[in-house]
């Protein structure tokens, strides 16, 4: 299994949507970390556990950028197959994420 701890491997304060906003954006974590960890995990035939616990929360720019941007951008399909979001903090944070993945997976046909 192929690992990320946001808070360890990126930033315990992740910020917004796009680079050009600030510090530690969705936009920065999906380019520098989830692009190389996703195909990482996708050439080892394994999963991609990510978990989001030890942050100070994450906005919903962040995580559908990170995320929804996989699709829109890496035209990345069935990306939830792979994926073990791990929040024991938040509970809504996976839902996000399987939200805004799912969502831009329809815009992305």
């Amino acid at each position: 299994m192929v690992k990320i701890k946001i808070c360890d491997d990126f930033s315990d304060i992740p910020g917004g949507r796009y680079i050009s906003e600030g510090e530690f954006s969705g936009e920065l974590f999906r380019e520098n970390i989830l692009v190389q960890k996703y195909q990482e995990a996708k050439d080892q035939n394994t999963n991609l556990e990510i978990d989001f616990d030890g942050c100070y929360g994450f906005g919903t720019s962040f995580l559908e950028e990170a995320f929804g941007g996989m699709v829109r951008v890496h035209h990345v399909h069935g990306m939830l197959k792979r994926l073990d979001l791990i929040s024991t903090e938040d509970e809504t944070i996976p839902e996000n994420v399987i939200k805004y993945v799912k969502e831009a997976e329809l815009k992305d046909k």
